[in-house]
């Protein structure tokens, strides 16, 4: 039975868990567990919660506790679930044999990539397939009190978003959970210089990599900067988005930019208020978030569409492409006019893509004469998530 306090998840994991195994990859806190409890319990015929250090602590003296537990309730041909599977990454050993011998479905979760990679995650080959949760998205928090401002003051990780004090539990989850995380990652030896990169990189969100002036303003090697970037990234925290490369008139130019998986986490890291409207900022924290619906909405239609910026050595920039057929800048501006439509209209002399988008705060939607199309940001939320975007 689902909790009433429980808010749905866009994420479909039934009918891939009836065909085989799936990894379901996200930071902590993003929901992977209550998904499991209020959506998947009558599917799932045993659970593991790895969390619970004591059976965490017997599971790595023993592995084989899993098979002996499954033969035990004599399971077949059903669903297992195992939360957290990094904690005890040789029980995939387990999981494998048991794939093979009992035709069992197994649904792990898990908050640290390099963590199973270390681990032989690859034993599975083909045998399981992958889908990363995330915070909240728009459809999920359409029958919620929701707004640009709410959205950028708690983020979108459900324990911030329904909360009635977001800052201080987002606080708490930057000081504990990423905390935790990071020791795991084995760099507890320069906590403090690691924690003075996280709120660097946090400064740098939505912008151009530039490891040797971060591992300046760090005080470590450029080296360790490019590692502790690598670890964000194994560890669900942020993501790194590719420069567009097929310019066909403008030479195109650009180190990745990073964004961090959350609004919420990104701003308690960096120690600012939420931004209010006609800062810069509150343009920043705009793309970001529109990142994050295009990350989301990505990985969970499971679409093979890649996602990049454009920017031509001549100062041009567009900030997403969508495979090589969708253009799309942000602006937080409630009025658009010729200045905001620089970058689209650039790109479209390049004669790539087929639709060039412009989301922003005005009200209503619009099509330029040029082709350009204007779209109020709930507006472009709402064809993104029902498939009206990307073809």
């Amino acid at each position: 039975m689902i909790n009433k306090q429980y808010i749905h998840r866009v994420v479909r994991l039934k009918e891939q868990l009836s065909r085989k195994s799936q990894f379901l990859l996200g930071p902590r806190m993003t929901g992977k567990s209550s998904y499991i409890r209020n959506e998947l319990s009558d599917t799932v015929k045993l659970y593991w919660n790895l969390l619970d250090g004591r059976l965490q602590m017997r599971a790595l003296s023993d592995p084989a506790l899993l098979r002996e537990e499954i033969e035990a309730r004599n399971l077949h041909d059903c669903i297992v679930a195992i939360d957290e599977i990094q904690k005890v990454p040789h029980l995939l050993e387990e999981v494998h044999l048991l794939i093979e011998e009992r035709n069992i479905r197994f649904l792990l979760t898990g908050s640290s990539a390099r963590k199973l990679r270390g681990g032989g995650v690859n034993l599975l080959g083909g045998r399981a397939g992958y889908m990363a949760m995330h915070p909240f998205v728009y459809p999920e928090i359409l029958d919620t009190e929701y707004s640009l401002e709410k959205i950028f003051t708690s983020g979108l990780l459900p324990m911030a978003f329904l909360s009635e004090n977001p800052e201080q539990d987002l606080y708490d989850y930057v000081t504990l959970y990423l905390t935790e995380e990071i020791k795991a990652e084995g760099v507890t030896r320069k906590l403090p210089q690691f924690s003075r990169f996280l709120e660097v990189a946090a400064l740098s969100n939505t912008e151009m990599l530039n490891f040797t002036n971060i591992a300046s303003d760090v005080g470590v090697s450029r080296q360790t900067v490019t590692d502790w970037y690598q670890i964000l990234e194994d560890t669900l925290i942020g993501y790194q988005l590719p420069a567009y490369r097929k310019g066909k008139i403008r030479k195109t130019y650009g180190m990745p930019r990073f964004y961090f998986f959350d609004l919420g986490v990104a701003r308690i890291l960096q120690n600012t208020p939420a931004p209010m409207k006609g800062q810069s900022e509150y343009g920043t924290f705009f793309e970001q978030y529109l990142f994050m619906e295009l990350r989301s909405y990505l990985d969970y239609s499971q679409s093979r569409e890649t996602l990049s910026y454009w920017r031509s050595t001549s100062g041009f920039e567009v900030d997403f492409i969508l495979g090589d057929t969708v253009a799309l800048e942000t602006k937080a501006s409630s009025r658009i006019d010729s200045r905001d439509l620089k970058g689209l209209k650039a790109l479209e002399e390049e004669g790539i893509c087929q639709r060039y988008i412009l989301v922003c705060t005005e009200e209503r939607p619009r099509r330029l004469s040029s082709g350009i199309e204007i779209m109020p940001w709930k507006y472009f939320l709402q064809l993104l998530w029902e498939g009206k975007i990307i073809a």
